[in-house]
């Protein structure tokens, strides 16, 4: 085990562009990931990436628990967990969890509990494929408890249903998972910020978010040269931050963090990409808004340090 945690001794692997500390705000650890990515698995590819927190929720909550337990290795690595609660105990909650009593009741049991590293920090991340079930019993109880333990919303919904679970607790802190995966108009994300300014968006998956091939997971931004002494992306060969996209970060760079969303066990065979695409397009950006959407924004939520 010991030498697990020499591997990333020189620091990010292939790092270009960003090279500062990551912050993984969307991290799933679900059953179907656990036998083939153990926990030796799992932190090695964070440290190797230099990520150094992460928020965990997981399907059902026993692996987030299991990460938030294994404190000796964790600190060996470097990392921080940060648990959420999720609503999943299996894959037909995701449609059903709105208006499910036993859910709520879930939940409540799971903060009593806590983790082996703390209390929980958040709820989530939960789905609402249609946004009207934003008003389902369930859905308005728990963000009404959200905002009354000071807990975090990790939310994966589109535009509509931020301003209803908004209505029901003003003023929780809503992550809004991808910020709009089904592509949301730049003008409309803006908007919202502009109203609520306790939302924050998560970048994973974003469509539209790089140009030129890219994807919203990988990609180097747009820009002249950084203050950082990084060169343009464009000079690389790679994608880059759509114009919009950088203009909006660059707004509200204190509102934006980024994500595996290590759903599916490719997402964590694919994750050295994942973090060297973001990067990339990171070190497009000046210093300061780079690292802020990097680590400041979620490591201040989470009071991590």
């Amino acid at each position: 085990m010991a030498a697990l945690f020499l591997i990333a001794a020189a620091g990010p692997a292939a790092a270009t562009g960003y090279t500062g500390p990551l912050f993984d705000a969307h991290l799933h650890y679900n059953v179907e990931a656990q036998s083939p990515h153990p926990l030796a698995d799992v932190l090695a590819r964070l440290q190797r990436n230099g990520v150094k927190a992460v928020v965990a929720n997981s399907r059902p909550n026993d692996g987030t628990r299991l990460l938030a337990s294994a404190r000796a290795q964790t600190r060996a690595a470097g990392v921080t967990v940060v648990p959420f609660i999720r609503l999943y105990r299996n894959r037909e909650d995701y449609s059903n969890w709105f208006r499910d009593e036993s859910i709520y009741q879930m939940v409540l049991a799971e903060f009593a509990r806590g983790t082996d590293n703390g209390p929980y920090r958040g709820i989530g991340e939960f789905h609402l494929y249609d946004s009207a079930n934003a008003n389902g019993p369930v859905a308005k109880k728990l963000m009404q408890f959200a905002q009354k333990n000071n807990l975090a919303v990790l939310a994966h919904v589109d535009d509509a249903a931020v301003e209803l679970l908004m209505a029901h607790a003003p003023g929780v802190k809503l992550i809004w998972a991808h910020t709009g995966i089904g592509g949301t108009p730049v003008a409309r994300v803006n908007a919202l910020f502009a109203r609520y300014p306790t939302l924050m968006g998560e970048l994973s998956y974003r469509p539209g978010l790089t140009c030129e091939g890219g994807t919203a997971d990988a990609g180097p931004a747009q820009g002249g040269r950084a203050p950082s002494g990084g060169s343009d992306p464009r000079e690389r060969g790679g994608p880059h931050l759509c114009p919009e996209w950088r203009e909006l970060l660059l707004r509200y760079p204190e509102r934006f963090m980024i994500g595996s969303d290590t759903w599916v066990n490719q997402r964590w065979q694919a994750y050295d990409d994942l973090m060297k695409g973001y990067r990339a397009w990171l070190g497009g950006l000046p210093a300061e808004p780079a690292r802020r959407i990097a680590w400041d924004n979620a490591a201040s939520l989470f009071d991590v340090r």
